[in-house]
């Protein structure tokens, strides 16, 4: 019940903010365009709040379905147009400015999206993890490869790659491609080589989403992260207390296998108080020892064992140094390969490359969003970026409903000289509902089977 709880507010909390600030681009481009705005909502159905604006007695409300928004404005093809407001209606203005209300939504959407970024990369210096190959599955796709333990990706095909997501990123494209994902690799003795993991027939089915897995573990590798082995104590610390030393490295916890030390690190912060049977190795040795897990000074909900992890191999990591310039320009460049990312994905989704399994609905949306919240607010802004994409993608695309078809419909109208017919729109209309329904269900039946399993 907390779980769902969370995951609804979470939700809710995501897509309206998403919505208001797409609605918002449509409103003030707009105004700044010379309409009247007779409405502008958050949500479908009936109004919950409501406010009436000074100017033109503008509605701003919140509505009681959170699934979307709407801006409405004055329109001479819906009722009669005042004299004091001819020429401030929609259909009234120049093609040009429609036009760029129409695009204002997703705009803001990708404007939203580098604010988000922008907020996850202050300036300042960063320690950044470069793609690491970790444990390699015998006899999987990257074992047959050549991938070995320790590896360092340093491209995929050609592609320079220094961090795990653009990594993923141009690991999917090339795979989607054709199948085959050259890579070049750094061993930890510094040798460089060469090699090609080939998936053959089987790039859609690994595109799949699996909530046990994801693309890497399906390929045969992970991702590099640092084993769970003491580095130092942190006073007070109840790992030191019951005798562990630097160097012992955490295997399991009450016979659950730990995999390296962020793992270890979010079973330890559900045991606060509790007692633990530590499994450790010393020097290949195994022991363990049973201890309570103590508490955060600042949480006591929060178990601790006092432990750090050692520093980094050195050649594991890079430092990125960003000004207040530069990182803007990073939060800019994540937008754009995201943007460019969703779009390669979902043609390859029209073209059949890429499972239509990787279609969302709400209820996948609000588990992660809720996902998102437990996992911290760095994590949910993330999340927050990256959904803003792709809903300004999704409203770019030509169905008649949506933003990209509406432009659609005034630059027919522009080359034409004149609107569309009524029947022309109608019809639009309806193949645009009917499309999305399709794109709906699909999504509705991918959310309940990814939860049935």
């Amino acid at each position: 019940m907390t779980n769902f709880l969370t995951n609804a507010v979470a939700f809710i909390v995501l897509i309206s903010i998403l919505v208001a600030v797409h609605e918002y681009g449509h409103y003030i481009v707009g105004r700044w365009m010379g309409m009247k705005v007779l409405r502008y909502s958050i949500g479908f159905g009936k109004p919950i709040w409501t406010r009436v604006g000074k100017k033109d007695q503008t509605e701003y409300c919140v509505s009681s379905i959170p699934l979307g928004g709407y801006v409405r404005f004055l329109d001479s093809r819906e009722g009669i147009v005042e004299p004091e407001d001819e020429g401030r209606a929609f259909d009234q203005r120049p093609i040009p400015a429609r036009i760029a209300v129409l695009l204002a939504g997703p705009v803001f959407n990708f404007l939203l999206a580098i604010v988000a970024f922008w907020v996850l990369l202050p300036p300042g210096d960063y320690q950044v993890q470069k793609p690491v190959v970790g444990e390699v599955t015998p006899g999987s796709f990257a074992e047959h490869a050549g991938m070995q333990y320790g590896d360092i990706i340093t491209a995929v095909g050609d592609v320079d790659v220094a961090e795990w997501e653009p990594t993923l990123h141009a690991f999917l494209t090339d795979l989607v491609a054709d199948g085959r994902v050259p890579l070049f690799l750094e061993s930890t003795d510094g040798r460089r080589r060469q090699i090609v993991l080939d998936v053959g027939e089987e790039k859609t089915r690994l595109t799949e989403p699996n909530q046990h897995s994801d693309l890497f573990d399906t390929l045969g590798f992970q991702i590099w992260r640092r084993p769970a082995v003491v580095g130092q104590f942190i006073e007070p610390s109840v790992a030191r207390e019951a005798g562990m030393i630097d160097g012992d490295q955490i295997v399991s916890i009450n016979g659950n296998a730990i995999r390296n030390f962020r793992h270890l690190a979010e079973v330890v912060t559900t045991l606060a108080g509790q007692e633990a049977k530590i499994g450790y190795l010393r020097a290949g040795d195994p022991l363990s020892v049973t201890l309570t897990v103590g508490t955060d000074a600042d949480n006591e909900s929060v178990g601790r064992l006092g432990i750090v992890p050692p520093p980094l191999p050195e050649s594991y990591y890079s430092i990125q140094s960003l000004s207040f310039a530069s990182s803007f320009s990073a939060a800019v460049a994540k937008t754009q390969g995201a943007t460019a990312f969703t779009l390669t994905m979902l043609g390859r989704m029209v073209t059949g490359d890429v499972s239509i399994k990787n279609i969302s609905g709400p209820i996948n949306i609000a588990q992660i969003a809720g996902e998102s919240v437990e996992r911290g607010w760095r994590y949910f802004v993330r999340i927050l970026a990256l959904i803003s994409i792709s809903l300004g993608v999704l409203n770019l695309l030509p169905v008649p409903i949506l933003d990209g078809g509406q432009i659609v419909y005034q630059l027919i109208e522009a080359l034409k000289g004149g609107p569309m017919t009524e029947r022309a729109q109608i019809l639009g209309q309806q193949i645009g509902i009917l499309a999305l329904l399709l794109l709906m269900s699909f999504a509705f039946y991918n959310d309940i089977a990814r939860i049935i399993g």
